[in-house]
């Protein structure tokens, strides 16, 4: 019997990748993002709870557009990552698992997320 030739090298480039598979692999992303952020939020809290000139230097700090944008980041990994990880759940339960309903739901999730972030784009930068 010959073994079956597997691929040597994947360009994930061209490879299509349906709407749930983008919605997965972003689910892990946002998890790790999140992950990652977790000791820098536990930090900045520390900084801001430690004294009323910490709070005012946090305060100082969030108000920069890079640190803007890395909450916004921090906004869409947070309501990706709910919104998916629903998903996961439903399909966990055999909620939605045929191909037109995963659709749906795929898309779903990424125009809530996309909205959550939109609207705590707005409520940053206005």
């Amino acid at each position: 019997m010959k073994p079956i030739a597997r691929p040597v090298y994947l360009d994930l480039l061209r490879i299509h990748l349906p709407l749930p598979g983008w919605v997965s692999i972003l689910h892990r992303v946002s998890g790790v993002l999140l992950f990652l952020a977790v000791p820098l939020g536990v930090w900045v809290l520390s900084r801001s709870l430690s004294d009323e000139a910490g709070f005012l230097r946090m305060l100082d700090w969030a108000t920069r557009p890079p640190v803007k944008l890395l909450l916004l980041l921090a906004v869409w990994a947070f309501a990706h990552h709910l919104c998916a990880g629903v998903r996961h759940l439903a399909l966990d339960i055999h909620w939605g698992v045929n191909l037109k309903p995963a659709r749906q739901s795929s898309l779903a999730v990424m125009l809530a997320a996309g909205l959550v972030t939109l609207l705590a784009a707005w409520k940053l930068f206005a």
